[in-house]
């Protein structure tokens, strides 16, 4: 091999090594971070019960929401709830903070499941050391977990199944319709339940096919970035399905970026930007959930759980459909 090729080649490698200590850098600040902050709120927490709310994403929309609902009922029923979560979707990070929540001995812990063995054991070691555990909007149902609250996502990926039929159904173009699908994350076992519902009705009309399935890891920039390989890789597609909730917003700006303006698009969630979009008409429906009432009953059910009432193994939410033709939806407050 030449100098000038071995010159390359090194060059190639450093530059890659730097990117992965780059990468490993950010990621231990951040995870110091987060422990840092979690270790600040161990103390001066008075005689009220600690419940820890751990999020998948700390300042995603969806996740506010599951907090405010958390603290309302906390405000009410006279309980300590700290709200913390990974800067960006980390599952390893997740586990680190259930570890210290573990480790801080809190009263209560509201997580959500992972479908990891890791995180399920971790599960099971809190309730063993008598901290009750409730997981809120993914479930970890072979764990020790007291109870589940949440949506039904098989059904809701049904629903959304539902959706895309009838859209097709109304559609004046004939022929086969060709569906992209975005999931949020392939470790959440609400997004393969969504994917798994969603299926079931879709593979029943053989003029439906799904050509690609991508993850966008609950980020709007991926989101985008999957999208627009989608429409490069599949000129054919004529329908996108987001199942997390900045998949719909994502998958829209792709839309507008490659000027097919003839794609469907359908989402999960009504972010303040996915409901002015369906107001405009550039995405046909969305999936509503009720994540303000998941966090409330949460707590609520802690509460329970630690005056001695066993709360029920699963919880589940009523979801909705907001459409172009104007159905709405009450979150509940």
């Amino acid at each position: 091999m030449s100098d000038k090729k071995w010159t390359l080649l090194l060059a190639t490698l450093v530059i890659a090594f730097m990117y992965l200590l780059i990468q490993f850098m950010i990621s231990t600040y951040e995870n110091q971070a987060l422990i840092q902050h979690l270790s600040e709120h161990e103390t001066d927490l008075g005689s009220k019960p600690h419940v820890m709310l751990i999020s998948q994403e700390l300042d995603n929309p969806y996740w506010r929401l599951i907090e405010q609902g958390a603290k309302d009922a906390a405000n009410q029923l006279g309980m300590a709830l700290e709200y913390v979560g990974p800067l960006r979707i980390n599952t390893d990070e997740q586990t680190t903070l259930l570890e210290k929540a573990i480790a801080a001995k809190v009263d209560a812990i509201i997580v959500q499941g992972v479908h990891n063995i890791i995180y399920k054991r971790l599960i099971d070691k809190a309730v063993d050391q008598g901290i009750a555990v409730i997981t809120v909007d993914a479930d970890s149902a072979d764990s020790k977990r007291y109870s589940y609250v949440g949506t039904d996502n098989i059904e809701s990926g049904r629903k959304l199944g539902e959706l895309v039929v009838e859209a097709d159904k109304k559609s004046p173009r004939s022929g086969n319709t060709n569906i992209g699908i975005m999931i949020g994350s392939n470790l959440a076992e609400n997004q393969m339940l969504r994917l798994e519902g969603f299926r079931s009705v879709v593979s029943q009309h053989r003029n439906l096919r799904i050509v690609d399935v991508r993850v966008s890891n609950i980020s709007r920039i991926e989101a985008a970035q999957k999208a627009s390989e989608m429409l490069y890789m599949h000129p054919e597609i004529d329908m996108i399905v987001g199942m997390s909730a900045l998949d719909a917003v994502g998958i829209l700006q792709a839309v507008k970026n490659s000027d097919r303006d003839n794609i469907r698009i359908f989402g999960f969630d009504d972010l303040e930007e996915t409901k002015q979009a369906i107001a405009r008409g550039e995405i046909e429906a969305t999936i509503v959930q009720n994540p303000y009432r998941m966090g409330y009953d949460a707590v609520t059910l802690i509460h329970d759980a630690l005056e001695g009432i066993q709360p029920p193994p699963v919880h589940l939410m009523d979801i909705g459909v907001l459409a172009k033709d104007g159905n709405g939806w009450s979150d509940g407050r």
